[in-house]
């Protein structure tokens, strides 16, 4: 049997670690050749030594209009257009509403809902005919998690954004969805409890029907059945992959 993505050509934002990472070595060992970016070269360099000629890694900040400009001119240099794209750049800490700072609130929206924006907008151009984004959400986006409201508000605006482009999107048969992970182990989430991750991970697991957290490569087989044929019914969609989060 072909590999769902034998010969196409995906693009993942955020693709250094945890997540990204994972779908990343989904996408290669899928047959696609990825275009990879993230903000730190020495991570990138990891990237490249694992995957090879099947990566193309390229610095980039996603909610930097000029290293945006610079990734698609990469797309464009290559000739082969994009057949998925992965939007799952992305930041967010823990602070109670009486600590938030302007500065805060300026990151994390520059790099949620700015540097998903300028993604989607600047691969429209390059999409071929039956191509699909995934955007990265987060259950956090309810809005019921405690001391994380800049990061849950600014998923919540990327999920109205997808269902919104997932209209203006329809007349060219292009698909968008929107992936909610739940708590998953990535350096991102142990990030939230620096000193203490092995303890943040076990308490999020006590709270979790599984009485565990989430895997990276569980989430990855979900975004790649979302850019593969086998979701072609599906358009401004939410995938909840969150280990029973939403009913714990």
């Amino acid at each position: 049997m072909d590999a769902v993505l034998n010969g196409r050509t995906a693009l993942v934002t955020g693709g250094t670690s945890g997540i990204g990472r994972a779908v990343v070595r989904r996408f290669v060992d899928e047959g696609a050749h990825v275009i990879v970016t993230g903000r730190r070269q020495a991570q990138l360099d990891e990237v490249a030594a694992e995957f090879g000629d099947a990566v193309t890694a390229v610095r980039a900040d996603a909610s930097d209009p000029a290293d945006v400009t610079t990734l698609f001119e990469v797309v464009a240099a290559r000739g082969s257009g994009l057949d998925a794209v992965h939007a799952n750049a992305g930041l967010g800490e823990f602070k109670p509403l009486a600590d938030v700072t302007a500065a805060d609130i300026d990151a994390v929206f520059a790099t949620n809902v700015r540097g998903t924006t300028l993604t989607v907008q600047g691969a429209v151009p390059f999409l071929n005919e039956g191509a699909a984004i995934v955007i990265t959400g987060s259950t956090a986006g309810s809005g019921t998690e405690k001391n994380f409201g800049l990061y849950g508000a600014s998923k919540a605006a990327v999920a109205t954004l997808t269902r919104t482009w997932a209209a203006e999107l329809a007349p060219r048969r292009i698909r968008i969805n929107t992936i909610i992970p739940g708590p998953t182990e990535t350096p991102g989430l142990k990030g939230l409890a620096p000193g203490n991750e092995d303890g943040l991970l076990a308490a999020i697991a006590a709270g979790l029907p599984f009485r565990r957290v989430l895997r990276p490569e569980e989430v990855a087989a979900a975004v790649l059945f979302l850019v593969s044929s086998e979701s072609s019914g599906m358009t401004g969609s939410e995938v909840f992959v969150d280990g029973g989060a939403s009913i714990a």
